[in-house]
């Protein structure tokens, strides 16, 4: 795999490793793109659509400097003793009920601890989010965290609302399915009267295959999630529902701030 993962009669079922192998379906898009973690897209996506791995998987998700800090928050705040446990993955990137048992004032310590001096004066904003009701999901890492809402506050508009947009995990309806690509239909993220809303679901045209290899293969009618316009699993009704709930909770947090959240010092920080 990639020349990285060891040889396949190490390998074992999804069983063994089913966290980790969630955990690589979200974390292949911006992998992919350079964004975040070990230059190893082609393992990730390979170890996903095997639905099988190793514990080699389990040592490349810890190079995602971004989001394994929020897996381990997560896990010890609900004793959990592995950060890669299915329902601590689910947690961090679709949502459930783990994520209400994080104590507000230990989220606030981990990023003040995690991103000590690479804020700026975004860091005094934080906390407010955080008491406005935000909870350790991906989202409030996107929203709260990266530069683009300072960049959204300052009047510049269309790329950080881009990138906003496809970086948050974000449920869909398939209603098309061709090739490598899948027409969908998904909620958009909108910039309006200095706040950050859900539209209107509208089509768009992502990817659920790449090279011929996949992590599901989507069927319209299914709902599933997309992590940078890619297809990263098939969700149920619930899941959903839970995805689209604790986004609008971290939406709703950061727009409650009153103090604006500029850029932080070092925005690798945040990759």
């Amino acid at each position: 795999m990639d020349g990285r993962a060891p040889a396949a009669t190490g390998l074992r079922p999804v069983s063994d490793f089913a966290g980790a192998l969630l955990f690589s379906r979200y974390a292949y898009p911006p992998n992919a793109l350079g964004l975040c973690g070990a230059d190893a897209p082609r393992t990730l996506l390979e170890y996903g659509e095997a639905g099988e791995s190793d514990a080699g998987l389990a040592e490349l998700a810890r190079t995602f400097e971004g989001a394994w800090p929020y897996l381990t928050l997560i896990a010890e705040s609900n004793r959990i003793e592995d950060p890669l446990d299915p329902r601590v993955v689910e947690a961090y990137w679709v949502g459930n009920d783990l994520l209400a048992r994080v104590p507000p004032a230990r989220l606030a310590r981990h990023v003040r601890e995690r991103f000590r001096g690479r804020l700026g004066s975004a860091g005094e904003s934080v906390p407010d989010v955080i008491a406005a009701g935000a909870v350790p999901h991906h989202c409030f890492h996107v929203f709260a965290l990266y530069p683009w809402l300072g960049l959204l506050r300052s009047g510049i508009v269309d790329e950080p609302l881009h990138v906003l947009d496809q970086c948050r995990t974000t449920p869909a309806l398939v209603l098309a399915v061709e090739g490598e690509s899948a027409d969908v239909l998904a909620e958009p993220l909108l910039w309006s009267e200095g706040r950050l809303r859900l539209g209107s679901a509208e089509p768009r045209s992502v990817r659920w295959r790449d090279g011929g290899r996949a992590f599901v293969h989507p069927q319209p009618g299914e709902l599933v999630s997309l992590h940078w316009d890619f297809v990263c699993d098939v969700l149920s009704a619930g899941a959903a529902a839970r995805l689209a709930s604790v986004t609008r909770r971290v939406l709703a947090a950061v727009n409650a701030t009153p103090r604006p959240l500029a850029a932080p010092r070092d925005q690798r920080a945040f990759l």
